[in-house]
């Protein structure tokens, strides 16, 4: 209330942001009018002068850091190096001559602002009546840049969110800045959500941009990794999906050599629908993955029917408990009730009959009072807790807020009745000390027990893992609600914008048992070749901008991650909806009922009516009620997605009703038909249920069936309608029975009906219970957005350790002496890391086996160090071993190179990539298991997360270990080897036509007339490409890996990653084929 008033006094924080900008606005207005009485040819040319007055002012600067990397590139002392870098980016990576380079280049973009904007609107004006494909269809350029879409674009080009209403035009508003930052070269993207508006807008805007002289490009036209994808990023304007983008990025970092990279570096960049991407989609990482063997899939099917069995028993189970506290609730025991009530809300949530108990009066605060005292019973000491055999009836608990789910004592014996341990993790901690303090245990046999202990934890833990996700899939997971099954596969429907989301899976293999469940082919186990997250892979771009109709609801989260702060921008015509209070019914039926009442009665007025779902199965309920009631419908959720652009053109038409999920048809606009704009008379019931004559407002009317979680959804479904000055209404119906009501009303609201006294078929409506509904939405958005943020803390570690190995492959790629100063330094660290565990183990220099040493080094590197030969200076210290160790490294990597000659740079490059390759892909799939099992922590008082970020940094230290000696011992045993050309074929009969056109044999001793200046030769032609042996798998130079023939071919077999599928074809991983004894 305060800051409503410092707001009606002062303005808020968007009109002083406006008033601030005021100057551009009038500025820009006065190079209008100069460019409005200039030549077509002198307007066209404003690019070109635009691009000479950004060349001339930085070339200077461009100069001196081009010549500073080369210089970087080509210094051999690494502290040159180092200098070298501190001038170009300083000590912390962020400053150095490129970070006056990019001031520089922000304060001329800001100065030529205004002309430039200026001219992107002239051309626009200038265009008006022409044609363009769009799409396939040709559509005729009427759009001119209005003032408040002025506003937006110079938000957009500072980098922030402008939140621009639906219909406000944020397509054409991204021109603005996408001129001004495209000016440098340097590249300037526009993400959308999904390929269909990547391709229209591409076309539809790059009508502008030709005009221009700019060059226009759509990611989703082109495949990935070909030269038409390279092309599309090194336009001027690049357009496409955020998977693209992100994928690309993945993608690139999987490459052998620098011209199969496609994208540049990340500059600019537009994102359209930026809360349905940045925050909607952040939930779910990008992965690239490949696969691993398919053991465990078996699994999944194995034990997906004695969990069906224990579903239904817990069915049967909640139903008993229901039961008894109806018997308790009569008998007027309330304490015995709760109890019961509450024990069937924790094994069966959305158990019908529970529900329906938790709609007679007083019955909901009942259980929300037991769940109060349970959680305060759990604080004081267990043997003083009067709750805490409070789940022993159960066979498993569901935490139906957090999506997780444990089994119990109970539920374990269902599972095994023969073996209660089968499923109960060994305390492995407890284990090992035992074993440690074991007096009569040999090194040896303790190193086996522990080896028999640590190989049944983990076998139990994927065991258990498999029985919970499958617990979850059965429990929480709906078909038509959480994903729909179409043509045998298992395709996630996303909760926000209710697209289906083809080749994304549910981790931690959830979705293998959604697919077990199912009944569908379980696919096959795969691991992580590539990873980032949404959120990680946009804060790369130095400058990010968003646009949305809905944004400031979450504009702490887009703060916080992000670093965008958010700018409300008015609109160009009042907003005239009419938002009204929602009608909360007691059960869904007697909602869904007045649904279709109001619908047939605005049906019968003419007015199109849009009607809002947040589920496919809900959509698809709705439709059946409208069929029996005679209303004709369309419907567009995740199954008709195909459809969506010709639903949403219909769906503003006289006389339409149309059923979509809240999101459906995002980035379109309705645009209203012909007779649905005046208001028409009406009569409709009041909250008595008299009915009342009413003169009902036209447009489009937004009938919601159920309130989101998020508030931003809610919003962008109201503002379909209200476009531009257009009449509309919407109305959001809801019930005691709506997820977000059950799980997360507030109390208040449960008291009020309950005062009200709330009857089968009345409806209630007031503002203090859109109030609470919207207070309920404001802790799940900060539950989701904490969601969000731990997802985020996870990946940061992996970011961290990714960003260093993404690194080490730019050097490898670029060559030059960063990489032989990288390569060196893993040699000095690995030979001297060897000596040093080989002689830390001894009291005294004298006892050193310096011949065991000096035979240790010749087996793994080739290596041979003076010092420890029998006629070398015998060292006396560690470190004085170390030092002459890594010295005859260095020593042997130069002779290697010089043994390669011409060739040595491109076999260096080839052999790091493979080591690194090859180890961070094992290293994903330990980060993978670590993080599925990492939760239970959790049960022994520990924080996952700092549990994670421990384990994780221990893992990378002996991930920089394990590259150091592979590349060590890779490298200096690398040999180039030339194949035997292939003996030529036996020559063919040769025949030739004759005058009369007939064939016939040519004599052996006619000599052929080959053409003068083409002798013939025996030599071939063109030189075999060696093949790289000792390096890992076999590759050529030009990076072509060799296929074994008929499974004897050149292929290493030795250095076979142990969790990649193994050679021999058995679809085995290696490490359980012919990799299981090494």
């Amino acid at each position: 209330m305060f800051n409503k008033l410092l707001g009606a006094i002062f303005g808020t924080r968007h009109d002083r942001e406006l008033k601030r900008i005021r100057p551009i606005l009038v500025e820009i207005e006065e190079q209008g009018r100069r460019l409005s009485s200039v030549s077509e040819e002198e307007l066209r040319a404003q690019t070109a002068k635009f691009r000479g007055i950004i060349a001339a002012r930085t070339e200077a600067l461009t100069a001196q850091i081009a010549a500073l990397k080369e210089q970087k590139r080509t210094t051999a002392d690494a502290a040159g190096r180092e200098e070298i870098d501190n001038q170009l980016s300083g000590a912390d990576g962020k400053g150095g001559l490129e970070a006056d380079f990019r001031i520089l280049l922000r304060d001329l973009l800001d100065e030529l602002l205004p002309e430039a904007f200026a001219t992107v609107r002239e051309a626009a004006r200038r265009l008006l009546g022409t044609k363009a494909m769009v799409t396939g269809h040709e559509t005729e350029w009427n759009m001119v840049h209005y003032e408040v879409q002025l506003v937006g674009g110079i938000q957009l080009h500072l980098g922030k969110i402008a939140e621009m209403a639906t219909g406000e035009g944020k397509t054409l508003v991204a021109t603005l800045p996408l001129y001004l930052n495209a000016l440098p070269g340097r590249g300037a993207h526009l993400v959308t959500v999904n390929s269909y508006l990547a391709r229209r807008d591409s076309q539809w805007m790059g009508h502008v941009f030709a005009y221009l002289g700019l060059t226009v490009a759509c990611l989703d036209d082109t495949e990935p990794g070909s030269m038409e994808r390279h092309a599309a990023y090194h336009a001027d304007v690049t357009y496409g999906t955020n998977n693209e983008f992100g994928f690309d990025y993945l993608r690139d970092n999987m490459v052998v050599s620098l011209d199969q990279r496609v994208q540049r570096p990340h500059v600019y960049a537009i994102v359209d629908e930026v809360d349905s991407v940045l925050i909607d989609e952040a939930r779910t990482p990008l992965i690239i993955s490949g696969p691993v063997g398919n053991e465990s899939d078996g699994a999944y099917a194995e034990f997906n029917a004695a969990v069906s069995r224990l579903v239904r028993g817990q069915t049967e189970k909640a139903n008993d408990l229901v039961a008894r506290g109806e018997k308790a609730l009569e008998a007027g025991d309330e304490a015995a009730a709760a109890l019961a009530l509450y024990q069937a809300r924790l094994g069966n949530p959305k158990n019908k009959r529970l529900l329906k108990a938790l709609q007679e009066q007083g019955v909901k605060m009942l259980v929300q009072k037991q769940e109060l005292e349970v959680i305060a019973d759990r604080k004081v000491p267990a043997s003083k807790q009067q709750f805490r055999d409070l789940e022993d009836d159960l066979l498993f608990v569901l935490d139906e807020r957090g999506h997780s789910v444990h089994l119990t004592d109970r539920g374990i014996d269902f599972m095994n009745p023969a073996d209660h341990e089968a499923f109960v993790l060994p305390d492995i901690s407890t284990e090992v000390h035992r074993i440690e303090r074991h007096p009569e245990m040999s090194a040896a046999e303790k190193l086996e027990a522990r080896r028999v202990i640590e190989g049944q934890y983990a076998l139990k833990s994927e065991k258990l893992n498999i029985i919970h996700q499958l617990l979850r899939a059965h429990s929480l997971y709906e078909k038509d609600v959480n994903y729909v099954v179409q043509d045998g596969q298992v395709l996630i429907v996303d909760e926000f914008t209710g697209r289906t989301m083809p080749g994304r899976r549910w981790s931690e293999g959830l979705h293998q048992a959604v697919e077990a469940k199912e009944g569908v082919q379980v696919k096959g186990e795969t691991q992580t070749l590539a990873t980032i997250t949404i959120q990680n892979y946009f804060r790369m771009y130095e400058k990010l901008a968003g646009m949305t109709g809905t944004a400031e609801t979450e504009e702490t989260e887009f703060f916080q991650i992000y670093g965008l702060e958010v700018a409300v921008i008015p609109t160009n015509q009042p907003v005239i909806r009419d938002d009204r209070h929602d009608l909360v019914f007691k059960t869904r039926r007697e909602k869904y009922n007045a649904i279709v009442e109001e619908t047939q009665r605005l049906n019968g007025l003419g007015f199109p009516v849009l009607v809002g779902t947040t589920s496919v199965e809900a959509s698809e309920t709705l439709s059946r009620l409208f069929t029996r009631a005679g209303l004709k419908q369309q419907v567009l959720n995740a199954k008709y997605h195909q459809r969506e652009a010709e639903i949403i053109a219909l769906a503003g038409q006289f006389g339409s009703v149309t059923i979509a999920t809240n999101m459906a048809g995002r980035g379109t606009d309705i645009k209203l038909g012909a007779g649905v704009l005046p208001s028409k008379p009406s009569r409709v019931k009041d909250p008595d249920g008299k009915e009342i004559d009413v003169m009902e407002c036209g447009g489009l009317h937004i009938v919601g069936s159920e309130r989101h979680e998020s508030r931003r959804i809610d919003r962008q479904l109201r503002g379909r309608a209200g476009r531009q000055g257009d009449p509309g209404a919407s109305q959001f119906f809801l019930s005691l029975e709506d997820d977000l009501m059950r799980l997360f009303g507030s109390d208040r609201i449960a008291r009020l009906m309950d005062r009200l006294g709330a009857q089968d078929g009345e409806m209630l409506t007031h503002p203090l219970i859109t109030r609470s509904i919207e207070q309920a939405q404001k802790r799940v958005e900060l539950q989701n957005f904490q969601s969000r943020k731990r997802l985020l803390d996870y990946d940061d570690v992996m970011n961290q350790q990714r960003e260093v190995i993404y690194n080490l492959r730019a050097f490898a790629l670029e060559g030059g002496e960063e990489l032989k100063g990288e390569a060196i330094k893993m040699v000095e660290q690995a030979v001297g890391k060897r000596i040093e565990m080989m002689l830390i183990a001894f009291d005294s220099s004298l006892d050193w086996d310096l011949e065991l040493m000096s035979q240790d080094l010749l087996v793994h590197y080739l290596l041979t160090v003076p010092c420890f030969e029998p006629d070398g200076t015998r060292p006396q210290t560690v470190k004085d071993a170390r030092d002459q160790g890594g010295a005859a490294g260095t020593a042997a990597f130069h002779a290697k190179l010089d043994q390669l000659a011409d060739h040595g740079a491109q076999v260096l490059a080839l052999v790091m990539l493979n080591v690194l390759d090859e180890k961070w892909k094992d290293h994903l799939y330990d980060l993978d298991q670590l993080r599925n099992s990492i939760g239970y922590r959790a049960w022994g008082q520990k924080d996952p997360l700092l549990e994670y970020k421990q384990e994780a940094y221990t893992m990378f230290v002996d991930l920089m270990s394990d590259i150091h000696h592979t590349f060590t011992e890779r490298f200096l045993r690398v040999q180039l080897v030339y194949e035997q050309p292939a003996p030529p074929a036996a020559p063919e009969p040769r025949r030739r036509f004759n005058a009369l056109g007939v064939a016939e044999d040519v004599p052996e001793d006619e000599v052929l007339d080959i053409g003068p200046g083409e002798p013939l030769s025996d030599e071939a032609v063109v030189k075999s490409d060696p093949l790289i042996l000792g390096a890992g798998r076999a590759r050529t130079l030009g990076g072509a890996v060799v296929a074994p023939a008929g499974g004897t071919g050149l292929t290493d077999w030795s250095t076979v990653g142990r969790n990649d599928p193994c050679p021999c074809g058995s679809g085995k991983k290696y490490k359980k084929c012919h990799g299981a004894s090494l």
